[in-house]
């Protein structure tokens, strides 16, 4: 039968008198024991109910059954405990009490005189500080004995993590005696009790403090979720055991809200701890696995059930989470906990540089498979001793142990790899600050034109640095040479291929286009990369005469319409190839455009190209505007356009 726990209690006004009085542990002598009256269970009865009649002292006990026979119960949290003590001892005492220690909320009752309460009668949660002490009034410290009776909701936590539970199952006691003696021995009990977890918590609260490091690293590197992943692994675990370091010491809070820290650190947990072993060894999660950590978390429902409902939760509650959830939460932690041994495969496989965090990882994971293991005993398996309640504290400090150690070292190994990540970003910063100097070189902002044009130009690559690359040159006797090309490929390699063209196209001001091109068909040959260029060249006269020579480039447009231009090979397919050169006169008001194939090649979500007839349509707008449509279709490629107004009238008006 799942067993209930009752919730305990503090007066916040005496904690620093408690503090005191816990340094007594070190001197048990000081606490006679012949001065409190242990209330034991033969000395009570208990009945289900809730009837305030209950407590009068003279109340006819037939029905009510033996206190040691009571066993708890989902289906009812409400009852009566009514015990006969005899309080005569406690006339001399300066200050008589009656202490309680008890998991859930409660009324308490003196010979039918209210003494103390605790908690809320309406859904039995009340604080974790479970033992307090109620001033016995000394004028009803009779001769004869006395009827201490608690109108008690019961409280049963249905937690999927033991230690909490554990802590939470503490049995119901009740003292009477001097409040001092009392307090003593309340400040013991939660000293001892609480030096049990110090180590762990202490170990984790650490652990938790280089967390929000991880967390800061990852905000500043979102890239490498591992640490995020990490980070909430961390602080889930450290809150969990802060979580019972504070319940064993009876801090003043309630259950409900330990229940809450319990849960979220358990989800946390849960949906972080595999997902980080397989962010480390960039490999994706599986869906089988997704799944079962779904289920996992589904598992805390529980939980958050007891958290928000307390006593008044459905009473089937308690028959699924003690025979289905928590076998199954135990059982499928277990399974997970073999993930580190096959997310980073056979150990051949890991590279070296990845194999002390791997073996870390698994080190992690064989704690984590010892303790669920452990864990698993205490479900009611016949033959199978139950290891958790004889040593789950030791076993706790092992993995305790084992696993600060482990995260640890992983924390060492990360902040390493973030050290040489930074490093590195430094470095490509370096190099990206030349790419864009390149870039500058290859897509100038001022654009050299003769009078009676006007030029403009719109460059969009696709990544930082791109292959696509244009000049304007003035010439001799008020000539005008562009130049436009795009090198085969993308990134910072097509970039270095087209600076070498543009660079190998310097002082070549007396060659015709056709001749530059040749010389740059002979450059990109014997640079021997394997790749190609498209390359144009067109020189325009003062009087409005062009001249093209074409590589493999798309030819520009005139007012709209394609001019019909030879279109020779590639620069860099055949050496020694030869390119001709087509002429025609501009007119006053006449527009060239000139394009690259990123904007022809640009393609939408559906597979369609931006295509030659929208290019054509849209070639008379301005090069800004033409680019943006083909990013705006969805851009491929990288993207340049020219654009060329031939206004002599402006020269003649200037």
């Amino acid at each position: 039968m799942h067993e209930i726990t009752l919730n305990r209690v503090s007066h916040p006004k005496r904690d620093f008198l408690r503090i005191g009085w816990a340094m007594l542990l070190m001197l048990p002598a000081t606490l006679p024991a012949q001065s409190i009256l242990n209330i034991s269970p033969q000395q009570c009865v208990w009945r289900t109910g809730d009837n305030p009649a209950w407590a009068a002292p003279n109340l006819d006990e037939t029905g009510w059954q033996p206190w040691q026979d009571w066993k708890p119960q989902f289906a009812h949290p409400r009852l009566w405990v009514r015990c006969h003590v005899d309080l005569a001892p406690l006339r001399d005492d300066a200050r008589p009490a009656v202490q309680v220690t008890l998991y859930s909320a409660y009324r308490l009752y003196l010979d039918d005189v209210p003494i103390g309460a605790e908690g809320d009668l309406r859904d039995g949660n009340s604080s974790l500080d479970a033992i307090r002490s109620y001033p016995a009034p000394a004028s009803m410290l009779a001769t004869e004995p006395a009827t201490i009776a608690l109108r008690i909701t019961n409280r049963m936590t249905l937690s999927n993590s033991g230690l909490f539970r554990t802590i939470t199952e503490g049995p119901i006691k009740l003292r009477a005696g001097d409040a001092t003696l009392l307090d003593g021995l309340r400040a013991r009990t939660a000293l001892a009790h609480a030096a049990q977890f110090v180590p762990t918590a202490i170990s984790f609260g650490i652990i938790g403090v280089l967390a929000v490091v991880l967390l800061g690293l990852f905000f500043n590197d979102r890239g490498r979720t591992e640490l995020l992943f990490l980070s909430i692994s961390c602080l889930g675990l450290a809150a969990l055991r802060i979580n019972e370091l504070a319940s064993a010491s009876m801090l003043s809070y309630s259950v409900s809200a330990g229940l809450v820290i319990l849960g979220s650190g358990n989800i946390a947990l849960t949906v972080t701890e595999v997902p980080f072993f397989y962010a480390l060894a960039r490999r994706r999660i599986p869906w089988p696995i997704l799944a079962l950590l779904a289920a996992m978390a589904a598992a805390y429902v529980p939980t958050w059930m007891d958290a928000l409902a307390a006593a008044n939760q459905p009473v089937w509650m308690g028959a699924l989470n003690s025979q289905f959830v928590r076998p199954f939460s135990l059982l499928t932690h277990i399974v997970v906990s073999f993930v580190p041994f096959f997310v980073f495969g056979p150990w051949r496989a890991i590279p070296p540089r990845m194999r002390a965090l791997a073996a870390l990882c698994m080190l992690w994971g064989a704690a984590d498979i010892v303790w669920f293991g452990v864990e698993v005993t205490s479900l009611p398996v016949p033959g199978v001793p139950n290891l958790f309640a004889r040593r789950g504290l030791t076993f706790l400090a092992a993995r305790a142990i084992t696993t600060v150690c482990v995260l640890a070292a992983l924390l060492a190994l990360l902040f390493r790899d973030q050290r040489q990540v930074t490093e590195e970003r430094a470095i490509l910063a370096g190099e990206m600050h030349a790419a864009q100097q390149v870039q500058s070189m290859l897509a100038p902002a001022a654009l050299d034109t003769v009078p009676g044009l006007r030029i403009e130009a719109a460059f969009h690559p696709v990544r930082e640095v791109g292959g696509d690359f244009y000049a304007c040159r003035i010439l001799q006797k008020n000539r005008q040479r562009i130049l436009l090309g795009d090198v085969s490929g993308k990134g910072a390699a097509a970039a270095m291929t087209a600076a070498v063209l543009i660079g190998a196209a310097q002082r070549r001001d007396h060659e015709s286009p056709a001749a530059l091109l040749e010389h740059l068909n002979n450059v990109l040959a014997d640079m021997r990369l394997g790749g190609f260029a498209t390359c144009l060249c067109a020189d325009i006269s003062a009087d409005g005469c062009l001249t093209v020579a074409n590589a493999g480039h798309l030819a520009p447009y005139r007012n709209g319409a394609e001019i019909p231009i030879e279109n020779g090979l590639p620069l860099g397919i055949l050496p020694e190839s030869r390119h001709l050169e087509a002429t025609c006169r501009l007119a006053p008001g006449d527009r060239l455009t000139f394009i690259s194939d990123g904007v022809v090649e640009a393609q939408n979500r559906q597979g369609e190209l931006f295509g030659f007839d929208r290019t054509r349509n849209i070639s008379t707008q301005s090069a800004e505007e033409i680019a943006r449509a083909a990013q705006a279709h969805g851009q491929e490629d990288d993207i340049t356009v020219l654009t060329l107004t031939f206004v002599p009238a402006e020269v003649a008006h200037g």
